[in-house]
């Protein structure tokens, strides 16, 4: 018999914590065969009554936030704060969606071709049933924040999750179940991404996936020769610019915040920093300052500012990008070494000078307490640099000015920028879409599109009167030419 268990692992520690049964490839089909004949009768229920289940869903993730911010420290090695970061996201994205529904999805009348002869009506259709392949640094907030909307849109939902974080997704399904989602509509596989995930894909309507961007276009790749929609995001490499006018303190405390948030595992962390010259010395004392006051605790509970990385894997990945940079004349600030001491997978939060084209940490993403700052002596040489990357998911521009720094984000390819924020105030404002431009993904969360992307369109038009063929006793010139007359005239009635 093969031995399909998958030990989970804290990474605090190392030790074990949990074991899991990975999937096989009947498995997976079940599970879809499951949902898929689940889906209709979810689908069949009032927008109003779905709801009402997301905010049951709400409310148990409220009342059990203490025992969710445990499981996230231990399965993931996150300080607690970044771990209340999850909680709330999904507490905000499930109250979001579950208020807008009724009015998102419901049936839309609009103008015929021709008014009062020719009435259209628009419609959302779930797809059916949605993959949501989730990655292992926000377990919480990327398996329910994308399950949430695709199942108001009435969809069923199967997640895989990543292996080294599958214990929070089971908890979320359960959470679900409990507040009132059929337990075969809402149903999660396990196993690893590059053995598991392909079946899902395969029996999948539409994909939702966040991950590396090479893995996104293998996704991308299998999901177009089937001809089904996925949604991504993906990698980033993003900047933060910090203008003449900041202020320096203020600045290095954003700057903290904005690239040492759950250990710069955060797919809109800040990598690259670019600082007007006229305030980098100041910049450059503060961050240094305030990085190496942050504390790395392997707790679960309050007291550490900056958890562990993942696994060994993400540790060698971090300090190979360091030692990289370093010896190719890169400069140590802050940083720049793995703390054993504390525990396995710690590495000190990290600010290296002098980083230049030639290094890999100067192109790719880390995915680590790792940045790279660097002066310029504009605004325009700022931008040009910053957005010379084919990533474009989140920046940040910093400044006293608003007016001007809002400007300076206008000109910066990404997704989301941030203004006196590093990425907080873009992925908390729900109600405003989130993604990334270029190799940063395709399709966007939150806003509408964010629950309007798990629906297709239907468009009902309805002939009322007459029709498009001539009536009898017309030529079909007569007719043509009276058609054409009447289509022109609406221009002048002011009608589209």
């Amino acid at each position: 018999m093969i031995d399909r268990a998958i030990e989970v692992r804290a990474p605090f520690t190392d030790e074990v914590i949990g074991t899991i049964q990975s999937a096989d490839h009947a498995d997976v089909t079940a599970a879809f065969q499951r949902a898929r004949a689940a889906q209709p009768a979810w689908a069949a229920l009032p927008v109003r009554d779905r709801a009402r289940v997301i905010l049951r869903f709400h409310d148990i993730l409220a009342s059990r936030r203490n025992e969710l911010l445990d499981l996230l420290q231990r399965e993931v090695g996150k300080a607690r704060r970044d771990a209340v970061e999850e909680v709330l996201d999904v507490l905000s994205t499930s109250r979001h969606y579950a208020r807008d529904a009724e009015r998102l999805l419901a049936d839309r009348r609009v103008r015929g071709i021709i008014p009062v002869l020719v009435g259209a009506q628009i419609r959302r259709i779930p797809w059916g049933v949605v993959a949501v392949i989730a990655p292992w640094n926000y377990p919480l907030t990327l398996t329910a924040s994308d399950s949430v909307p695709a199942l108001l849109a009435g969809n069923a939902v199967v997640v895989k999750p990543d292996e080294q974080t599958s214990l929070t997704a089971l908890w979320v399904r359960a959470a679900l179940v409990e507040a009132g989602v059929p337990g075969d509509v809402v149903q999660v596989v396990l196993g690893r991404g590059d053995v598991v995930g392909p079946w899902v894909i395969d029996e999948a309507d539409y994909v939702m996936f966040t991950g590396s961007t090479r893995v996104g276009r293998i996704v991308a790749a299998r999901c177009g020769e089937r001809l089904i929609p996925c949604a991504m995001e993906l990698g980033g490499k993003n900047a933060m610019i910090i203008r003449a006018d900041a202020d320096p303190e203020r600045a290095a405390e954003i700057a903290v915040r904005a690239c040492f948030a759950n250990a710069g595992q955060l797919c809109i962390s800040m990598e690259r920093i670019y600082v007007h010259r006229s305030v980098h010395d100041a910049f450059i004392e503060a961050f240094v300052r305030r990085t190496r006051a942050l504390r790395l605790l392997p707790v679960v509970g309050w007291g550490g500012d900056v958890g562990s990385l993942i696994s060994a894997t993400q540790l060698a990945r971090v300090q190979a990008h360091v030692d990289d940079a370093v010896a190719k004349g890169a400069t140590v600030l802050a940083g720049g070494r793995a703390r054993p001491d504390i525990g396995p997978f710690f590495f000190e939060p990290t600010i290296l000078a002098g980083v230049t084209e030639g290094m890999v940490l100067c192109d790719e993403e880390t995915f680590g307490p790792v940045v790279a700052v660097h002066a310029v002596d504009s605004d325009a040489e700022a931008v040009r640099r910053a957005n010379d990357t084919a990533y474009g998911l989140n920046a940040s521009v910093v400044g006293r000015d608003r007016r001007a720094a809002r400007q300076v984000a206008q000109q910066l390819r990404a997704g989301s920028v941030n203004v006196n924020e590093g990425y907080a105030a873009a992925w908390g404002s729900v109600r405003a879409p989130m993604g990334g431009m270029g190799d940063s993904g395709l399709g966007r969360r939150h806003g509408d599109e964010g629950l309007l992307d798990y629906t297709q369109v239907q468009s009902i038009a309805t002939q009322r009167a007459l029709g498009f063929g001539a009536p009898a006793g017309w030529s079909d010139e007569r007719w043509g030419t009276a058609l054409l007359s009447a289509v022109v005239a609406m221009k002048r009635l002011g009608l589209k």
